[in-house]
């Protein structure tokens, strides 16, 4: 039997859960009543650490990550901080690790209670004298004081010792998360990967065994009955690993902030969600946020997941969420100043939360505003508006986001540059307007500039890449290097200085996608009542569906959808180049709303696909009140077909209560230069940057329109974009083959 992490991971049960938000939120009032019976002690030992030493490498974000859990456990989940033993850098020794996990959670759990044990860090791996895989290796959690002797002794922590800890627990509801790998260690591009580097052949500590043996002793278990239990299956619970066994976890930077990309993207959505749900269907759905992530930065990193426990289908955590979804949680009170843990901000959306973002109190209902003064991290000032004192744990909703006029498209500087090149590359950016160089691994990047050495050449070529540029050549890179954006290189023979010259334009479609992603942001926050499908054209078959879920009220007389008619990977949509596909939308409100659906492809590209009768005046974009409309429709006169670029495309379709009049005119412009009169259009660079600013004016313009009455005041140099009034939702697919 093949092992993956510490313990099996066969993610088979992933495989049938469809994509729908709508069955998701019809499941959820089952999981509600079935976790109500659970009123046990919640108890949680999280350990995250960045500072290892030299010979294994620093981290930066494993501490984030043990706040980011602490946030979530204690204001969604409730537990009680004073249950929450946390453990960083030096106190998270091997002799900490085992001594916190015997004396916290061992001896405290009671049957019924609830336990979970969150590690973020490095793995490894270590020969395993059983061979219970196949490579013969067992996977490890390296302590901050793990050495290794000249023979290659080891003093992790071995996950057999972590079976027997768990299996020792007097509860079945245990949780473990391990934010870790054991493949592909040090640096990638902008990103450190939480293993160890090299591929020496390891061997445990006797220490370690001999800590093995006492718990086979004090748990009565024979080692030939420990080594069938462990390949039978994981000893109790749930077992969450954040990559499979072959791929990457990685230590990520987000805008100002390192943390684990698994850990930032799985309790961000789990801020974000209505009610909690079974853990199988949210890892189905984080693994879509994860496969969305590591694609676009250019490498692989999908969860899995275990299960041994008498729930045909256990519910995160084991249990319910004891509070409404939110952004934010108020986390200290002075007077009229408030202290923010800002855990369900979008990653993507960060630049639209340094200050002037507006909050609503949810409080038993909407009982006043929050104004964000200033964010470091995830950690929040703000100031309390039109509203009485507040107490710590208030949550907040994401009201208005305050986005800043001069957002930066940040490309960093390859490390394998030389000096005299990396000088020359700064003084070439330093004419870019709005688009900063920076060093790696200091602050997030977006794309990396560096040339195609020949031993990058030679590993591309060895991968099978296609198109790749000449050895010599200067271009974009994703961030983890591992992956080059098309056609963004040059000749062998052009300078560093000509390369960033010619890359001008294509800086400024990337630079229009980003603003697009801070402007339209979190797609559950909206309120307005809309749905949106792509489907199969013609048969309508749907192929993945979204709507906002604050919006939309769950019913009874909805019904959940079939299986998705294509091939999914990771709950997103597989779609042969040569499909035909429509998109449905109905709006549910009691007024129009006016509609824009733009396409963004792997590249970087736009085409805007609605609306797309450009001889008409502005209520060509209009989606009456109950109204349902398939884009293209038989009237439109063309179809939508699937082509290149390979990779993932999104479909961001944006709604909205007030006409969208001056990004309409210039989009009319372009059809009318074009001498288009029907049909999509793509703008160029230049034209792609221009259209985001001028929607993000109609949007900052409707914003601004509506809080004059609530005493709200936005600076000049933001444009504010209301959540009321604004709804903006993304379906992603993979162009194949």
């Amino acid at each position: 039997m093949k092992r993956r992490h510490f313990i099996q991971f066969t993610g088979s049960a992933l495989t049938a859960i469809g994509l729908s938000q709508l069955d998701i939120m019809q499941q959820g009032d089952k999981y509600q009543k079935a976790l109500a019976q659970n009123t046990g002690r919640k108890l949680a030992l999280l350990v995250g650490i960045n500072n290892y030493p030299a010979d294994i490498g620093a981290l930066n974000g494993c501490v984030n990550d043990v706040m980011l859990q602490k946030q979530l456990l204690i204001h969604r989940f409730g537990f009680n901080p004073k249950d929450i033993l946390t453990l960083t850098d030096t106190q998270a020794t091997r002799q900490g690790i085992l001594t916190a996990f015997e004396t916290h959670l061992i001896n405290q759990a009671k049957p019924g209670d609830t336990v979970v044990f969150h590690f973020s860090g490095h793995g490894g791996q270590v020969e395993d004298p059983d061979k219970d895989s196949s490579d013969g290796k067992n996977s490890t959690l390296i302590p901050i004081d793990s050495q290794s002797n000249s023979s290659g002794v080891v003093e992790d922590i071995m996950g057999h010792t972590l079976f027997l800890l768990m299996y020792a627990l007097k509860t079945e509801n245990v949780t473990v998360v391990l934010d870790s790998c054991h493949s592909g260690g040090a640096k990638r591009g902008n990103f450190v990967v939480r293993s160890r580097s090299g591929a020496a052949k390891l061997q445990i500590s006797p220490k370690e065994l001999e800590y093995q043996c006492s718990l086979l002793k004090r748990l009565n278990l024979s080692p030939q009955e420990f080594i069938k239990l462990r390949r039978q299956n994981i000893a109790k619970g749930v077992v969450i690993a954040s990559a499979r066994r072959e791929q990457l976890a990685v230590d990520a930077s987000f805008d100002d902030f390192s943390a684990g990309a698994f850990t930032y993207l799985f309790t961000q959505y789990l801020w974000q969600q209505p009610q909690n749900q079974s853990v199988k269907r949210i890892i189905v759905d984080v693994s879509r946020s994860t496969n969305i992530y590591s694609n676009r930065t250019g490498y692989n990193q999908i969860p899995e997941l275990e299960t041994n426990t008498n729930l045909s289908n256990p519910p995160l955590y084991f249990t319910p969420f004891n509070t409404s979804y939110a952004e934010a949680v108020i986390t200290k009170v002075n007077g009229n100043q408030v202290e923010l843990w800002l855990g369900g901000v979008d990653s993507q959306s960060l630049e639209a939360f340094e200050k002037d973002a507006v909050f609503t109190v949810v409080d038993g209902g909407e009982t006043g505003l929050v104004k964000l003064e200033s964010r470091q991290g995830l950690v929040g000032k703000g100031t309390l508006i039109n509203t009485s004192q507040l107490k710590p744990g208030t949550l907040l909703q994401e009201r208005i986001r305050g986005i800043p006029a001069n957002i930066q498209l940040n490309i960093g500087l390859d490390d394998a540059l030389n000096r005299n090149t990396l000088a020359q590359a700064k003084q070439a950016f330093q004419a870019i307007n709005r688009v900063s160089a920076l060093p790696l691994r200091q602050q997030e990047v977006q794309y990396i500039f560096g040339a195609m050495t020949s031993a990058k050449y030679q590993e591309f070529q060895k991968r099978r890449i296609p198109n790749l540029p000449p050895a010599g050549s200067y271009g974009l890179f994703l961030a983890t290097l591992d992956e080059i954006v098309p056609k963004s290189f040059g000749d062998s023979g052009e300078t560093v200085t000509a390369a960033i010259k010619r890359l001008t334009s294509k800086f400024k479609s990337l630079l229009a996608a980003r603003v697009v992603k801070q402007m339209l942001g979190n797609t559950n926050t909206s309120k307005i009542k809309v749905t949106a499908s792509m489907n199969i054209a013609d048969s309508k078959k749907v192929i993945a569906e979204t709507f906002p879920v604050r919006g939309l009220k769950k019913g009874t007389n909805q019904t959940a959808p079939v299986k998705p008619p294509v091939i999914t990977e990771n709950g997103i949509p597989k779609l042969p180049i040569g499909t035909q596909v429509a998109f449905e939308l109905e709006n549910q409100e009691s007024v129009p709303l006016y509609v824009s659906i733009l396409v963004i492809d792997a590249v970087g590209k736009m085409a805007v696909i609605f609306p797309n009768d450009w001889g008409v005046s502005e209520g060509v974009a209009l989606l009456s009140a109950g109204e349902k409309r398939t884009i293209p429709s038989q009237e439109d006169g063309f179809k939508l077909t699937v082509g290149e670029p390979f990779g993932i495309t999104e479909a961001l379709i944006i709604t909205s209560t007030n006409p969208l009049r001056t990004s309409l005119k210039a989009l009319q412009g372009i059809a009318k230069r074009g001498g288009k009169t029907r049909g999509p259009i793509a703008p160029n660079e230049d034209e792609f940057l221009d259209i985001t600013d001028k929607l993000l004016s109609d949007l900052d313009t409707a914003t601004r329109g509506g809080l004059n009455v609530e005493g709200v005041k936005l600076p000049t140099g933001v444009r504010g974009v209301d959540t009321n009034k604004l709804a903006a939702m993304a379906i992603a697919f993979d162009v194949v083959g």
